[in-house]
């Protein structure tokens, strides 16, 4: 019988390679604009079950991870935006409640 491979990805906070299953997916995902006038807007948010469309960057479930990746602006380079304060809010506090 053959082996799958599992895929692997790296933690934004620590660095290290996990299993994609052990690790949290934060996403950006694009809006579309109501009309054709308006400039394209994005959304971050955490991806718990790892389906949403769009960009991603792995975090470990530790609250210790969230905040060295936060704290070094690892996000916003891996995601490709800037990220609002509240948003980093948000999803720390959506982390700790599935922690």
């Amino acid at each position: 019988m053959v082996m799958k491979k599992v895929p692997m990805r790296k933690c934004l906070g620590c660095g290290e390679m996990f299993p994609q299953k052990e690790l949290v997916r934060v996403v950006k995902t694009r809006i579309k604009p109501e009309n054709e006038e308006a400039e394209e807007s994005f959304t971050v948010s955490l991806d718990l079950v790892g389906k949403k469309n769009g960009r991603g960057a792995y975090i470990c479930k530790r609250s210790d991870c969230f905040e060295k990746a936060r704290k070094a602006k690892r996000f916003p380079r891996a995601l490709n935006c800037e990220i609002p304060e509240e948003i980093y809010d948000l999803m720390e506090k959506e982390l700790k409640e599935n922690e």
